[in-house]
């Protein structure tokens, strides 16, 4: 089949959560819900850390970053599929889906490279707190941000472009909520050899290296915290990871879960929810992880929040007083 043709087939169908029609509704609302928190809960992240002077340190500098990534991940997926459910639909055009692989893998991608950056960060600050502002330098700190950019990316082109060499068949059916990039190769007509190798080469680079640099982060810091001899100093020193700990647990758990079971078997309700986990859960729950046993975040998060809030409360009162003073006149 030429691309043309292929091209003029029209869209593909994203099947996800489009079966269950008496369900449609629970879907929207339930998605709809946790994509506002997503959001709302990141963005406050976001605004706490820009405006608090006391945490602009390079630990939550990384951790605004991380917001902004998982803002822009859940954005990529799940406005598509709240669409798709309020207008009963269940397709999205090709150029749609390439664009949806590529912003899904640069955003996943710089995720994972942001978890390694981080655990870097606690890894200087706990084996080498004397050296800490040295070598977490500003200019370090940027760098780190500009190179985890350019190599997710990078890696996001070299995935996304080599579908466009790729036919499909009449079958265009996607048993998913979006474009995953495996399920999309599994519906070419075309020899997908070289996208393997490309993917294989991009998961290795984006993925493997970096859990390894995590793991190796905290192999050196609980080694370092094993050596500390008062019980205070562990918790004090283990408190400071904890958070970031349990975040690597669940975004690589749930990840991992997901292509290790669709490597095996094929798409399942399974791994279905799994994908629900590792896309929206995970960056829902990110703010709650790091903000609820963080003194310094709960703080900024409260002045932001006392700045707002008055502020909303009074224009609220002004406006009823404006429309109080109309209704006598």
């Amino acid at each position: 089949m030429e691309r043309g043709n292929q091209t003029g087939v029209g869209n593909f169908l994203l099947l996800g959560f489009t079966e269950e029609l008496d369900l449609q509704p629970f879907f929207f609302g339930l998605f709809l819900s946790m994509y506002l928190v997503t959001f709302t809960g990141n963005l406050l992240i976001i605004l706490a850390i820009c405006l608090d002077s006391h945490l602009h340190t390079p630990m939550y500098f990384f951790l605004a970053n991380l917001s902004s990534a998982d803002i822009c991940f859940t954005s990529t997926t799940v406005p598509k599929m709240l669409l798709n459910i309020q207008t009963q639909s269940k397709t999205i055009t090709y150029e749609g889906c390439l664009r949806q692989i590529f912003f899904f893998i640069v955003f996943g991608c710089l995720d994972n490279l942001l978890l390694t950056v981080m655990a870097y960060d606690r890894f200087v600050a706990i084996c080498h707190p004397l050296h800490y502002t040295v070598i977490m330098n500003p200019q370090l700190c940027e760098l780190l941000i500009l190179g985890s950019w350019c190599i997710s990316v990078t890696g996001s082109l070299l995935e996304t472009l080599t579908l466009l060499r790729l036919s499909f068949c009449t079958n265009m059916e996607i048993p998913h909520f979006f474009c995953d990039l495996p399920e999309v190769l599994k519906l070419a007509c075309s020899d997908i050899l070289i996208n393997n190798i490309v993917v294989y080469f991009v998961t290795i680079v984006l993925g493997v290296f970096p859990l390894s640099g995590t793991l190796f982060s905290y192999s050196e810091i609980f080694s370092s915290i094993l050596r500390i001899s008062s019980a205070r100093g562990k918790y004090k020193a283990f408190s400071t990871c904890g958070s970031h700990l349990l975040v690597v647990s669940l975004f690589y758990g749930t990840g991992l879960g997901v292509y290790l079971s669709s490597a095996v078997t094929s798409f399942s309700k399974m791994s279905l929810m799994a994908s629900v986990m590792y896309t929206i859960v995970t960056p829902m729950l990110n703010p709650f992880i790091y903000s609820l046993k963080n003194r310094d975040m709960k703080g900024a998060l409260g002045r932001l929040l006392s700045r707002v809030v008055p502020v909303s409360i009074r224009t609220l009162m002004s406006s009823w007083g404006h429309n109080n003073e109309d209704e006598k006149s």
